[in-house]
């Protein structure tokens, strides 16, 4: 084909195009075959019988159905390319206002290998070119791609398509906003912005501290980075014409010399952060990716607005404010959470990130004298909803998401503790939130990483030790709690270099750090809504560390998301993980995920298999293990009622003698509301003794008592460990490494019997093969390998009991011997110098009995589940007799006996 008849098919083309327009305009309004509007609902779907397509480049297939390039034609989807569309839709509606325009593809060869996002370039009249997803991995063939106003005019739709791509049709249809809740409507916030500026991170009482503190010897080395940056001209090149993507350089710069501004009143810079963010504004489109939670980038282009709105808001004209505003009301729209901020939960999820603890609150805060509405919303979601659920659930200081998302979700709530805080003087969130620092000093262990807890995506890169870390959230604590040793971990954890900015908003030079964590107790107990406790022997930090570190959970309420089923679990440390969690967070809610990862069988805990258990929430396997939950609880009262969220019951927590550094610690916990109706009634107790010894440090006792509504379903004890055990002596020795030094754990089952009982150690490939390939993936990082050790009874029974001994000793050291007994409803335990008193069942002790310490020396002893009140101690001698009151929620008795027979009974108040 030569030239002039391509360009005389081309002009044919373009006039077809004008004469189809003016009569299809009078057939879609006459007959309005494929279309409604009534009362501003309108929906309607462009089929392709009514588009114009460019014969040279386009084919149509499957009689008509579907369109694609023609083979040998390129496509033109880059902006440099300028050619005619490929299809033209007329596009009318009869209302003005914004619309959602929707895709739906096939890809004509399904994908091999990596999944490549295809995009189609678009064009409504003359308007910004755009460039959309239509096909990418999470799906194939049906797309969101965009908001767009329209005008009640007739449009033209230009697309320009994609190789490998067949279109079908495209759907337009109102944008519905989310739906604003009554109370929402007419809430009336007793917290608002002050009438003056700034407002966002300081007023005017609080401005003049930060920049007395500027120069200050901590904050200076931050200042002088804040200030080279300003002074730096940043070039930002950009056309009108063609749309930018997300520069997080760009909007750090402007930050920057905003703050700068704020600090000197240096108008040239502040008038360079207003001119960068409204020339950004102006080409900024994020389009419809969804990849990466984009959500998070949106919301840092509004919070970035913000701040240069407030800090910058003297120097910018009224045409500078509304552009930032329609800029930042256009961004809210394509939050996750949606504008009006109702599309999700502010309680979990991504609705408790950033989207409005920081972003949505800050613009809020930034518009209020222009548009009050948008902050009565975000204050309504964060002082109505959030704080009163915060308030109830930091009772127990930790966080329900875990390490990693606990640390990163609370980091947000810090934002908003902190935005309220500055703005108006008034801490909006109950004290406890700052007792929330102990959960992450209490999880780390001494090679630097944590404790396992909820998903975790901080996790080593090669198999070896890495050093966890969070210092943002660290900084925002440290700075809202005075609290010195968070200002240590934050340090620790080397600071943030990258933010210097939020540092010398919060940093207090005055507030010294305390490096010295022995100022805190050995052991935690975390209270009654997340029941768990932490306990080691000491707070030695390094590779070359001999301390012991031992985690039970269970008790509360299960909060879903990213928590895991893992209440009974025990986490134990000693040169390595010995005890441990297996499992890998790779995506959120994939089989491995949902069958695996956040399941119970990646846990060290008891599991029972009822063959007919049902699972829930896109789960597929039956584990055996407690009921798996992705639902969360939005208020403290639907928390407590609904017995869904209910994860058993804390019976009994204490450690002493000394609350500093105690000797024993002692948790038990009712676990049979955590599991289905298959359990009747289950137990489990720990007891972790400090030994004060180098070569044996520390033992546990770890007790299971369990009756099952049927006996034939089959119980597993089961721990898991990271390297492969071995069995020598009825025990089975665990053992890890730091630095060259081998630490072991001695596993020492004293029931069942060895007779009664069937034992299995099994690699994570073996256990795959053998239970199922949703246990496995491949991956050099340890907890996606590891062992399982699972034991059972060996006869089907209704009533099961475990009594397990853990001793951890230096590499060629021998386990201490243990004396065992049962007599009366009573474990009775000797091992080293303690002598140990545990019930043997699920009851508390009422009634007097005898305790014989035999030898020459004298024994620790600890009693535990004794029932509250006044107990007697008397020798059979009566050489010495005592009270002791046993509290409720503690249920020990610990003292110094010398050999001989003992009498303990209930006394009298």
């Amino acid at each position: 084909m030569n030239l002039s008849s391509y360009n005389r098919g081309i002009e044919e083309f373009r006039m077809l195009i004008i004469r189809v327009i003016v009569g299809f305009f009078v057939f879609f309004n006459a007959f309005n075959t494929f279309s409604q509007q009534k009362n501003n609902d309108f929906a309607c779907r462009l089929e392709l019988d009514k588009a114009y397509f460019n014969p040279k480049t386009t084919i149509k297939i499957q009689n008509g159905e579907w369109v694609q390039l023609k083979e040998n034609i390129a496509e033109r989807i880059d902006y440099a390319l300028q050619s005619d569309p490929d299809l033209v839709f007329p596009v009318n509606v009869q209302v003005a206002g914004t619309y959602v325009i929707n895709t739906h593809v096939t890809r004509i060869e399904k994908p091999e290998g990596e999944v490549r996002n295809l995009y189609i370039k678009m064009q409504i009249d003359d308007q910004r070119l755009t460039k959309r997803i239509v096909s990418d991995a999470r799906n194939y063939t049906d797309h969101v791609i965009g908001k767009f106003q329209l005008t009640g005019q007739t449009k033209q739709l230009k697309i320009w398509l994609p190789k490998g791509i067949r279109l079908g049709y495209i759907e337009i249809k109102n944008d519905v906003p989310p739906e604003v809740p009554p109370e929402a409507k007419t809430y009336q916030p007793k917290v608002v912005p002050p009438a003056g500026r700034p407002r966002l991170w300081v007023n005017a009482q609080s401005l003049p501290l930060v920049k007395a503190r500027l120069n200050e010897n901590e904050n200076r080395p931050a200042w002088i980075k804040v200030k080279e940056a300003a002074i730096r001209k940043f070039t930002f090149r950009f056309s009108l014409s063609q749309e930018i993507f997300h520069s997080a350089e760009l909007e750090k710069a402007v930050e920057i010399k905003a703050f700068y501004y704020l600090m000197t009143g240096d108008s040239a810079i502040g008038c360079e952060a207003v001119r960068l963010m409204r020339d950004y504004l102006s080409v900024l489109e994020f389009g419809n990716v969804n990849y990466g939670d984009i959500t998070r980038e949106i919301g840092r282009s509004i919070y970035t607005a913000a701040l240069v709105y407030d800090w910058c808001y003297s120097l910018m004209a009224e045409d500078d404010r509304k552009s930032l505003y329609a800029g930042m009301m256009k961004l809210a729209g394509e939050m996750e959470i949606g504008w009006p901020p109702f599309l999700a939960s502010i309680i979990s999820g991504h609705g408790n990130e950033a989207q409005v603890n920081r972003d949505l609150l800050a613009m809020s805060i930034a518009v209020y004298d222009e548009n009050p509405e948008p902050y009565r919303y975000t204050s309504y979601r964060v002082l109505e909803q959030l704080v009163p659920m915060r308030k109830f659930e930091y009772q127990s200081p930790r966080h329900n998401q875990g390490v990693d998302y606990g640390a990163y979700r609370l980091g947000w709530e810090m934002h908003a503790a902190w935005l309220f805080y500055r703005m108006a003087g008034l801490r909006v969130f109950d004290d406890n939130i700052t007792n929330l620092s102990k959960y992450w000093l209490y999880m780390r262990l001494p090679d630097g990483e944590m404790l396992r807890d909820g998903d975790m995506f901080s996790v080593s890169k090669n198999g070896k030790p890495y050093f966890w870390k969070e210092p943002q959230t660290m900084l925002l604590l440290y700075s809202y709690a005075n609290d010195p040793l968070i200002k240590a971990e934050f340090g620790r954890q080397g600071g943030l270099p990258d933010d210097p900015v939020l540092f010398l908003l919060l940093n207090d030079p005055d507030l010294k750090a305390n490096l010295k964590l022995d100022s805190l107790p050995l052991t935690i107990d975390f209270g009654p809504i997340l029941g768990s406790m932490i306990a080691r022997t000491g707070w030695e930090m390094g590779m070359n560390s001999n301390d012991v570190i031992a985690e039970i959970k269970g008790g509360g309420y299960h909060f879903g998301n990213h928590q895991h089923a893992d209440a009974g679990a025990v986490q134990f440390y000693y040169k390595g993980l010995q005890v441990c969690d297996l499992g890998l967070y790779i995506s959120y809610g994939s089989s491995y995920d949902f069958n695996f990862n956040k399941r119970s069988v990646a846990h060290s805990m008891m599991l029972v298999n009822d063959p007919e258990e049902k699972v829930q929430f896109k789960a597929t396997v039956n584990d055996g293990g407690t009921r798996f939950n992705q639902r969360f609880p939005e208020t403290p009262q639907e928390t407590m009622d609904d017995p869904w969220f209910y994860n058993g019951k804390v019976l009994s927590a204490d450690f002493g003698p000394s609350k500093q550094k105690p000797l024993y610690s002692f948790f038990k916990v009712d676990l049979a509301g955590a599991y289905s109706n298959k359990i009747s009634r289950y137990t489990r107790s720990l007891c972790f003794l400090n030994l004060k010894r180098d070569d044996v440090p520390a033992a546990i006792i770890l007790t299971d008592d369990m009756l099952t509504t049927r006996p034939d379903f089959k119980k597993y004890w089961k721990i898991n460990t990271l390297t492969e055990p071995v069995s020598a002596d009825s025990c089975i020795i665990l053992q890890n490494s730091r630095n060259g030094c081998t630490g072991k754990t001695h596993v020492q089952m004293l029931l069942p019997h060895p007779t009664e009982r069937q034992a299995l150690i099994l690699s994570s490939t073996d256990f795959s093969k053998l239970y199922g390939p949703q246990y496995k993936i491949p991956s050099v990082i340890p907890e996606a390998n590891g062992y399982h050790i699972m034991v059972s009874p060996a006869k089907e029974n209704k009533y099961d009991r475990f009594l397990t001994i853990f001793q951890m000793t230096e590499e060629e050291t021998k386990p201490l011997p243990v004396k065992f007994q049962e007599e009366d409803r009573r474990y009775v335990i000797s091992l080293a110098d303690y002598t140990v008193c545990m019930s043997s069942d699920s009851q508390l002790r009422q009634t007097p009995f005898s305790l014989s310490i035999s030898g020459n020396a004298g024994s620790m002893v600890l009693l535990t589940d004794m029932y509250p009140g006044v107990w007697t101690v008397s020798r059979s001698d009566r050489d010495t007799e005592f009270n002791v009151n046993v509290w409720a929620g503690q249920n020990t008795v610990f003292f110094k006996a010398e050999p001989g027979k003992y009498i303990i009974s209930p006394g009298s108040d």
